[in-house]
């Protein structure tokens, strides 16, 4: 095991004298093919490119003598610091850190950056990443070859975003660009870049107010409650909108961030706002334009990000792109047939009577789904004169896929 491990965070400054001391005394460097060309690594040190971070701690916790490790921005914030750290290898490490690429990324356009979400785009995790691109009003995309600003622009279709691109920051070909969201394809961007994403109704993150409390989106902004009552919604609300059968289909899917929620008979808008609510992003579906309308009312009253689909199911879910979880309110068997063969990771929906919940729950399992189903009666009471005022039953069924385990 190498006696002492120095991880440096480089963000083109000069580096500070503690990491020009362990430079001066490193006999492994491990970095980028930038960071190897440093006058201050000694010519007799072990060189190791870093691609694989697994292999260059193996080849370092084999090292005697002093190993440094170079990384961009602040090694300790989504960098080398956790891999190195990891179990298997046994190292214990020191950090330099450096101004992170958010940071310098967002100092760049002049912007606050506690109100924003920071996530990483990997080929296998772009289509979480574009997901909260989709549902939130400022992201920080760190982006790798394969997942950058050209993928996010695409996999963003139909949904507007100004993209701040920060092209190699710290070195003398940084560059600043900013673009339309469907203008990122057309452009080749080098790497490394980061992605700020800003778009839709910004003013419910923290730091709006002039002190924020939490980074990130503030968990209590807006009013209590995992579903909120008739009235927020401007309007009477359908048969199967209400108010406790929401809960229980909310309860069931557990929309979250970087999930992709279907709403396909989103009708006023209530259950996709409070699917937004939880900050997933949602496709609200409605053959029906006035439904389509008190949607985008009740979003942008309850400043969420919606995206709005006018088309009748189940045709209209043919271009939509992959969902994580599904609530299917209209349409019965015929859509939720349609929706069980893009394999979403669960599928909810509710049924009038039983022959209308087993001809659904059959064909769920047909699917492979394990299916659930609860018959829901609810009688809201005149608490003035303590009575009935209106009842509703309703049969929920629940459609999930046991193999498939949820997207990291």
């Amino acid at each position: 095991m190498a006696d002492r491990v120095m991880v440096i965070g480089w963000d083109g400054s000069p580096l500070t004298a503690a990491a020009r001391a362990a430079l001066g005394a490193a006999t492994l460097v491990a970095g980028a093919a930038h960071h190897l060309a440093l006058p201050e690594i000694p010519p007799g040190a072990e060189r190791i490119r870093l691609g694989s971070v697994d292999l260059a701690a193996r080849r370092i916790a084999g090292h005697r003598g002093t190993a440094v490790v170079l990384a961009d921005g602040d090694p300790g914030f989504f960098g080398v610091v956790r891999s190195l750290r990891a179990p298997e290898f046994g190292l214990e490490v020191e950090v330099v850190p450096a101004v992170s690429s958010v940071a310098a990324a967002f100092a760049r356009a002049g912007m606050p950056w506690d109100d924003a979400q920071v996530v990483v785009a990997h080929r296998r995790t772009l289509r979480r990443a574009v997901n909260v691109c989709r549902a939130h009003a400022k992201v920080a995309v760190l982006t790798s070859p394969g997942a950058g600003p050209a993928e996010l622009g695409l996999l963003l279709e139909g949904v507007h975003r100004t993209f701040v691109i920060c092209e190699e920051l710290g070195t003398e070909r940084e560059r600043v660009v900013v673009v339309t969201s469907d203008k990122a394809a057309d452009h080749t961007w080098r790497d490394p870049n980061l992605v700020i994403v800003i778009g839709g109704p910004v003013g419910r993150g923290a730091g709006t107010d002039g002190g924020g409390w939490i980074a990130g989106r503030d968990p209590a902004a807006g009013p209590r409650g995992w579903t909120l009552p008739a009235e927020a919604y401007d309007g009477p609300l359908g048969e199967g909108e209400t108010q406790l059968l929401r809960a229980a289909q909310l309860a069931r899917l557990g929309p979250r961030v970087g999930d992709l929620v279907w709403d396909i008979g989103c009708g006023s808008g209530a259950f996709a706002t409070e699917a937004a609510r939880a900050g997933a992003a949602v496709l609200a579906v409605d053959h029906d334009l006035r439904a389509c309308a008190r949607t985008d009312a009740a979003a942008r009253r309850h400043g969420v990000q919606l995206q709005i689909v006018h088309g009748t199911a189940p045709h209209v879910l043919e271009r939509l792109p992959e969902p994580d979880v599904v609530r299917v309110a209209g349409g019965g068997a015929a859509v939720v047939t349609a929706v069980a063969d893009r394999r979403p990771q669960r599928i909810v929906t509710h049924a009038a009577n039983r022959d209308a919940a087993e001809v659904i729950g059959r064909d769920l399992t047909e699917h492979g789904y394990r299916v659930e189903c609860a018959l829901l009666q609810s009688v809201e009471l005149d608490t003035r004169v303590w009575t009935e005022r209106e009842r509703s039953v309703a049969f929920l069924l629940t459609g999930e896929l046991p193999q498939r385990e949820a997207p990291r």
